[in-house]
C-alpha cells in the first residue's frame, strides 16, 4: 500500500491539519491521540465520508481528493473500508444479506455468492439469517469485517473498534482482528486512544494533537524516545516538567527544582520527561536501599555497582512522601520534588512494604531514561 494524505479541515474553531503518508504494503499505521483531537475526522476525509477544505489524499497513485485539481472520488469508488466503532451493521437485515450490501457490482446470484463466501472466511455460518441484535460483538465484529472485505478494498480503516467493548471481550476481538489483518494483503490505517492497541497492533503511528499532526516514527521509537511533550504524555508518561538547558546536556526542570543529565544533547528542548517505572528509590528515610543484595525487585531494571559509583552516573532527586496509592498490581507512590512538583514512582507491592512506609525518598534515573522533549 501507498498512502499519501495531506490535508486541512475547518469545523468552526477547530482546524484540522494532518500530513502522513505509509508506504509499507503490509504496514498497520496508527494515528493515536485524545479524544476530539481530531482522529475520526481524518478517517472519515479518507473514505470520502467527509470533505476536506484543501489538500490530498492518494491511495497506491490513484487521486481519491485533490482540492486544486477538483477531484473528490465518491465513497463507493475508493476501496477504503471503514469499520466504525458501533460496527453500523443495518439492524433490520440479517447477516446474509448486510454482507451482500458490501458486493459491488454483479447480479444477485453473484453478489450472493460472493457474501457467502466471505461469511465463511469469517466463521459466520449458521448465523446467515440472524440480525445483529441476535449476535455477539465478537460476531458483529465479524460481521462488518465480512461486509468490508466483500468489496475487495485496498485500504482498511479501522475508528477505535475496541472502545465501547470491556476488558475480556476487547481482547478477545483484538486478538481475532490482528489474525485478520495478518491476513490482509492491503494496508490499515488504525485509529485509537490507547498506547497498548497502538503498541500491541501498529507497526508506525504518527500522534495527533489539537487537530495537527506530528512525525510519523516506528511505534517502538515513539515510546523508547518521545520526540515531543504531546508524544510523551500519549505514550504514557506520567512526570513531566517545563524545563530549561544548560550546557550540552543538563536541564534545569523548573517544576521539580533540580538538574538532569541527560544522554544526549539537550539544545531547543523545553520539556523533560521521566516515565514512572524508569524512578528507582536508592534511599528511604536516609536509610540506603540495596539493590544488590536480596532485597525485593520493582526498583528499577538494572542493579547499581556500588553507592560511590552511584553518585557520579546517575540523577539524584530528594523527596518526600506525599500520598502512597495501593494499585491493583502495584503500588504509586507520589513524591513531593524540591521544587514542589509532584513526581510518580509505581513499585511492586514488596518492594514497597519492604520499606516501612518511609516519609523521605531518594529518587534515582539514570541519564538516558531521561526524556529531552519540545513543546
Amino acid at each position: 500500500m501507498s498512502l499519501f494524505v495531506g490535508i486541512t479541515k475547518r469545523l468552526g474553531d477547530f482546524v484540522l491539519d494532518v500530513s502522513f503518508n505509509a508506504d509499507d504494503p503490509s504496514e498497520t499505521l496508527a494515528i493515536l491521540g485524545a479524544s476530539g483531537c481530531g482522529k475520526s475526522m481524518t478517517l472519515k476525509c479518507i473514505a470520502g465520508i467527509e470533505r476536506p477544505d484543501k489538500g490530498r489524499i492518494v491511495l497506491n497513485d490513484r487521486v481519491l481528493f485533490d482540492s486544486e485539481a477538483r477531484v473528490d472520488v465518491p465513497v463507493q469508488d475508493r476501496r477504503v473500508g471503514y469499520l466504525f466503532q458501533n460496527y453500523a451493521l443495518f439492524p433490520t437485515m440479517t447477516v446474509l444479506d448486510n454482507v451482500m450490501a458490501g458486493v459491488r457490482g454483479g447480479s444477485r446470484n453473484e453478489r450472493r455468492e460472493r457474501a457467502l463466501e466471505q461469511i465463511r472466511a469469517f466463521r459466520l455460518e449458521g448465523l446467515e439469517g440472524l440480525r445483529p441484535a441476535e449476535l455477539s460483538g465478537g460476531q458483529q465484529q465479524r460481521c462488518a469485517l465480512a461486509r468490508i472485505m466483500a468489496n475487495d478494498p485496498e485500504l482498511l480503516l479501522l475508528d477505535e473498534p475496541f472502545s465501547a467493548l470491556d476488558g475480556y471481550l476487547r481482547w478477545q476481538l483484538e486478538l481475532e482482528l490482528g489474525d485478520t489483518l495478518r491476513a490482509f494483503p492491503g494496508g490499515v490505517v488504525f485509529v485509537t486512544h490507547s498506547r497498548d492497541e497502538v503498541y500491541r497492533m501498529s507497526q508506525r503511528v504518527c500522534v495527533l494533537d489539537h487537530g495537527k499532526s506530528g512525525r510519523t516514527v516506528p511505534t517502538r521509537e515513539l515510546f523508547d524516545t518521545p520526540a515531543t511533550l504531546a508524544e510523551a504524555l500519549i505514550s504514557g508518561c506520567k512526570n513531566v516538567s517545563a524545563a530549561l538547558p544548560v550546557g550540552e546536556t543538563s536541564l534545569v526542570c523548573t517544576d521539580w527544582g533540580v538538574t538532569l543529565d541527560c544522554a544526549r544533547p539537550v539544545e531547543g528542548c523545553d520539556h523533560v520527561g521521566l516515565r514512572a517505572h524508569f524512578l528507582r528509590v536508592v534511599e528511604a528515610d536516609g536509610r540506603a536501599v540495596d539493590t544488590l543484595g536480596d532485597a525485593p525487585t520493582g526498583f528499577g531494571s538494572e542493579a547499581v555497582p556500588n553507592r560511590g559509583e552511584l553518585d557520579k552516573t546517575v540523577n539524584l532527586i530528594p523527596c518526600e512522601v506525599a500520598r502512597v496509592i495501593d494499585n491493583v498490581f502495584s503500588t504509586i507512590v507520589m513524591c513531593s520534588s524540591p521544587g514542589g512538583g509532584m513526581l510518580r514512582v509505581e513499585l511492586e507491592k514488596a518492594a514497597w512494604a519492604s520499606l516501612e512506609n518511609p516519609s523521605r525518598v531518594t529518587l534515582e534515573v539514570a541519564p538516558s531514561d531521561v526524556m529531552c522533549l519540545e513543546a
